[in-house]
């Protein structure tokens, strides 16, 4: 969040008495940007990522400047992606993201259908038996939606316990995703979740909000981003809900972090300001303003509080499934191989709705480019 960042820089100027030359680079081009100021001796001091596999060994390692204990202020999970191999902490968990799903309380109420339970939440059957309940009472075109992302799939993957990448490589456990991945298979088969919509994008992220807001879908299947603008937009009353279980409960992780260059010209001013940005109050100011979660434990277990109940209720629903997550997942959306296996997942599962393979072949070749993968990042 632009403002809230420049607020905060705004008091570390006038604590230390310095200025902050804040760039704002476009998501798309900010590795290549990054790259290309690295390759030509200009390293930015501190930079703002959602990976930091492409600069692992570029970062500054923050325990000499900040102290060995700073890492231990973070949540395991997201302190584990930014750890390196010698335990040093080489950036600052910022913010979280967890996936869940949101529902149109409206049209579960108009079918009769039981709202989900926040401590006893649904299995996938529970949650798409109740989907198509309320499509087939109040005839909404589809029961279930799904942003069209790897990430979202791996939700899925996690909970029927299976992820595909990890500190020791391929993690993939095909007959596990075979299974987990059915009932999405099975869905856009009947056209019960948009089949169009997921294939009409070849490998590139789509959101499936838009579909949600017209009220198309009961359940849709994304995260806590999604909050500030369905609060603005949402024509209806929706919930977030937490994730159904199967063999695991809980999400899939995403977030920023904020790491120093060890070729920063200023590396103890961009290691210190790593630390005051991420301090209990400038992280509570930055989440809120974000609408993301914190990745401090001391705000985790006390919670933050947000600018309205409808926005504080949705919070605190994904605040909880953070904590149901298991911790694994944070290492492997961390993993250098993820991004590449995330993309092939989604390509892979469109080969399938478009009728090209079955899901047990799909997964084996999943299975396959995982390990080319795996291997590349290993060059």
């Amino acid at each position: 969040n632009e403002k809230g960042t420049r607020d905060l820089i705004a008091k570390f100027e006038k604590k230390y008495k310095v200025t902050v030359n804040l760039e704002i680079l476009a998501f798309g081009d900010l590795i290549k940007s990054v790259q290309a100021r690295l390759t030509g001796g200009n390293a930015p001091d501190v930079v703002r990522l959602s990976s930091l596999s492409e600069f692992r060994d570029d970062l500054l390692p923050l325990d000499d400047y900040a102290g060995a204990a700073f890492k231990d202020e973070f949540l395991p999970g997201p302190r584990a992606a930014a750890t390196n191999a010698k335990g040093q902490l080489i950036a600052a968990p910022s913010d979280l993201t967890i996936n869940a799903p949101f529902i149109n309380v409206d049209l579960f109420k108009k079918a009769g259908v039981a709202l989900p339970d926040e401590k006893k939440p649904w299995t996938w059957d529970e949650m798409l038996t109740a989907a198509k309940k309320v499509q087939a009472a109040t005839g909404t075109p589809y029961a279930f939606a799904m942003d069209k992302s790897g990430h979202r799939l791996s939700t899925i993957l996690s909970q029927y316990g299976t992820t595909m990448v990890g500190p020791k490589g391929n993690t993939l456990d095909t007959a596990k995703a075979e299974k987990a991945l059915s009932p999405i298979v099975d869905l856009m088969k009947d056209d019960k979740m948009p089949r169009d919509f997921w294939l009409g994008s070849g490998s590139k992220y789509k959101g499936a909000n838009e579909i949600f807001l017209t009220g198309d879908t009961p359940v849709y299947l994304s995260g806590n981003w999604q909050v500030g603008q369905f609060v603005q937009n949402a024509k209806f009353d929706w919930a977030a809900a937490p994730n159904p279980c199967a063999k695991e409960c809980g999400g899939f992780p995403g977030g920023k972090f904020m790491a120093a260059f060890k070729e920063s010209k200023n590396p103890a001013l961009a290691a210190e300001f790593v630390k005051f940005m991420n301090s209990p109050e400038n992280q509570t100011t930055f989440v809120t303003a974000a609408g993301a979660l914190p990745t401090r434990a001391d705000l985790a277990k006390s919670g933050v509080k947000y600018g309205d109940a409808k926005t504080q209720a949705a919070m605190d629903v994904f605040n909880a499934e953070l904590k149901r997550t298991p911790e694994t997942d944070f290492s492997t959306n961390g993993d250098p191989a993820f991004s590449g296996s995330a993309t092939e997942l989604v390509n892979q599962i469109s080969a399938v709705v478009a009728g090209q393979k079955d899901l047990s072949t799909a997964m084996k070749d999943l299975s396959t480019k995982i390990d080319q993968l795996v291997a590349e990042t290993k060059q």
